[in-house]
């Protein structure tokens, strides 16, 4: 389906993750705006601005995992900005899988994303909350979790 700009922000998003799990990445950078700027607050080096730079990310994304697939898992509208809580997961080249989980803000303008701010980070376990509370406090990096799970009576 090609852009219009009419589109509101739920069907740019309804676009961007039908493709993304086509893996088309002309329909996919098509959500884009040419001026299109990207930042990961948590990342701050990663901000970039630009659609060649979404086109070269994602050309990669797509080459590496070539299974990938995107789940929205909740989404709301909020004027010009649409919210979204993705899973994104695909096995990697060397066999390893991925699964990633966060969310993002994107503000759209004429039918395309104009920004985003994304939060998306690989879903890491076997610390726990205790570790991770020690790591933000004092900047300890966390230990793995070695408390037995509770055994399962069904």
């Amino acid at each position: 389906m090609e852009p219009t700009a009419q589109d509101t922000p739920a069907e740019v998003l309804a676009r961007l993750s039908a493709a993304m799990n086509r893996q088309d990445l002309a329909a996919f950078v098509a959500c884009f705006d040419p001026d299109y700027e990207s930042e990961q607050p948590a990342h701050p080096d990663r901000r970039f601005r630009g659609r060649a730079q979404v086109e070269r990310n994602w050309a990669a994304m797509f080459a590496g995992l070539p299974d990938f697939r995107a789940e929205v898992l909740r989404s709301v509208v909020e004027g010009d900005a649409v919210w979204v809580e993705w899973r994104w997961t695909g096995t990697r080249a060397d066999g390893t899988s991925l699964d990633a989980r966060g969310a993002c803000i994107f503000g759209v303008r004429a039918g395309r994303f104009a920004w985003g701010r994304l939060y998306m980070e690989d879903v890491e376990a076997g610390h726990g909350i205790e570790a991770a509370v020690t790591a933000l406090a004092d900047g300890r990096s966390p230990a793995p979790d070695t408390r037995e799970a509770p055994s399962s009576t069904a």
